[in-house]
């Protein structure tokens, strides 16, 4: 199944089967050429790889997805420039990285997204996630964002080969 996530006027949505949702984007809107730091959501599509989440803050989401907990040293690489960008790495780490184990909740679920990882190209854009959306659904730095319940929802359907598939356009 998709994730299939569209411009509805000036928000944006997330239809998944039956089921469709306001959701946040890069501030950047969608993007056909996307670059680090330019907050852009690539279009295209973005097969669900696996999910972290803050076992210090809820319990294990039930999921196919391989699983894992996001450890208070887990960072991600966003250094176009470093042997481990778009990848994750142990904090402290040297070149600029996401800290994954944020205060604000954002990060609380985390499906990492195949985005730029096979190969990665350095400066193709990193850290392009299927996470929690802020309660006002404002812009992303380029990842897609659902409200907790939505996101847990899709994570009590999904299996592995599931996908974001992100539209510029007619969605059909």
């Amino acid at each position: 199944m998709e994730l299939v996530v569209t411009r509805d006027g000036e928000a944006y949505r997330a239809r998944w089967g039956e089921q469709q949702w306001r959701c946040a984007v890069g501030r950047g809107g969608f993007t056909a050429t996307k670059r680090e730091g330019d907050g852009a959501t690539p279009v295209g599509r973005w097969p669900f790889r696996r999910l972290l989440y803050r076992a210090d803050r809820l319990a294990e989401p039930q999921t196919a997805l391989s699983a894992a907990a996001i450890a208070a040293d887990d960072g991600w690489c966003d250094a176009p420039g470093d042997p481990a960008y778009n990848q994750p790495v142990r904090l402290p780490y040297p070149a600029s990285h996401e800290v994954m184990q944020r205060s604000d909740g954002l990060y609380d679920l985390v499906v990492v997204l195949g985005y730029n990882d096979d190969p990665v190209v350095a400066g193709l854009g990193s850290a392009i996630f299927l996470h929690v959306a802020q309660d006002d659904y404002r812009g992303t730095e380029g990842c897609v964002a659902l409200a907790k319940a939505d996101l847990l929802r899709v994570l009590a359907e999904a299996e592995p080969g599931d996908a974001v598939r992100v539209v510029d356009g007619d969605p059909s």
